[in-house]
């Protein structure tokens, strides 16, 4: 190994992945990332519950007794899922799972923990979310364009696969409490806590 080498394997930072190397801005990257997702998460959530009026107004928040998903999935028109997410808009318990889920998966990221378990309720949350929308359809089921802009992929997509590459990596144990977290006895009795 040269000295060129060394110096450039003295700059990088091991993760737990076998074999596995990361760049300290590359860890930093990845963190911002991981914050700024989990953010996404926990502002719908907060949103939803207190109505900020950004995307809900307060009239319409959950504690004024409006319900987080039956503006969203009432107005589902189109995909083959259509009747079921119409008959699910406003149940007591969509409400609290999607709120749930907001909430458990926006806070997980951004404090680093429980990174698998975070990952995984994302990635069912927006696999859902993306049936909803369905960008496969070119055309509502009245025939009005459906406003998809890809066929492929989409938002959803996104923070899926960005959520699944951050508990891969071990985001959280840069700038977050994933490396703490991780030695805890019943974390460590139970890896798929991580």
């Amino acid at each position: 190994m040269t000295t060129i080498d060394r110096s450039r394997a003295a700059h990088l930072e091991h993760v737990e992945a076998p074999g596995a190397m990361l760049t300290k801005t590359a860890a930093q990257a990845l963190a911002v990332l991981r914050i700024s997702t989990g953010f996404v998460f926990l502002w719908a959530f907060l949103d939803k519950t207190f109505g900020f009026g950004y995307a809900t107004p307060a009239a319409k928040s959950w504690i004024n007794g409006g319900s987080p998903t039956k503006g969203f999935l009432a107005n589902v028109e189109v995909g083959p899922l259509q009747g079921f997410f119409h008959s699910i808009a406003g149940d007591a318990w969509a409400n609290w799972a999607f709120m749930l889920g907001l909430l458990g998966i926006g806070l997980a990221l951004i404090l680093g923990i429980g990174m698998r378990l975070a990952a995984a309720a994302a990635g069912v949350m927006m696999a859902m979310m993306w049936a909803a929308e369905w960008p496969l359809a070119q055309h509502t089921s009245a025939g009005k364009p459906s406003g998809s802009t890809n066929p492929v992929t989409d938002y959803h997509f996104v923070y899926a696969i960005g959520a699944i590459v951050l508990a891969l990596t071990y985001a959280g144990h840069t700038w977050g409490l994933g490396r703490q977290w991780a030695k805890l006895p019943f974390v460590q009795k139970n890896r798929w806590l991580i």
